[in-house]
């Protein structure tokens, strides 16, 4: 099993290493991350929730480790991401159902079919 907190740190620290390469490049994914945070409507722990559930469809194992401790921190529960889990697996099953629909168009229109 990966051992995430570690990993959490040390890609925390590439990042920053490259915040000092490109400072505006880390500014505007911070600036990203954090505007639903004015806003406010769906609060930290729903929008970490999101987060988690895009984590997996993206497959993006830094922003799992990112996300997950602060799902936790803000007050989420296993039972609630898992929920958000069972979201994103049906939607990559959706993903794959609407896909494999342009395959059979795709077949269709091959010609001497």
């Amino acid at each position: 099993m990966m051992d995430w907190n570690g990993y959490r740190d040390e890609l925390l620290g590439r990042v920053g290493e490259l915040g000092k390469l490109t400072p505006d490049t880390l500014r505007g994914v911070v600036s990203l991350d954090r505007a639903g945070e004015k806003a406010n409507h769906l609060g930290p722990k729903m929008r970490e929730l999101i987060a988690l559930a895009v984590a997996v469809t993206t497959r993006c194992d830094g922003c799992i480790a990112v996300h997950s401790k602060a799902a936790i921190e803000h007050g989420a529960t296993e039972e609630e991401i898992a929920e958000a889990l069972g979201v994103a697996i049906a939607l990559n099953a959706g993903a794959a159902l609407t896909y494999s629909a342009r395959v059979l168009d795709a077949v269709a229109a091959l010609p001497n079919k």
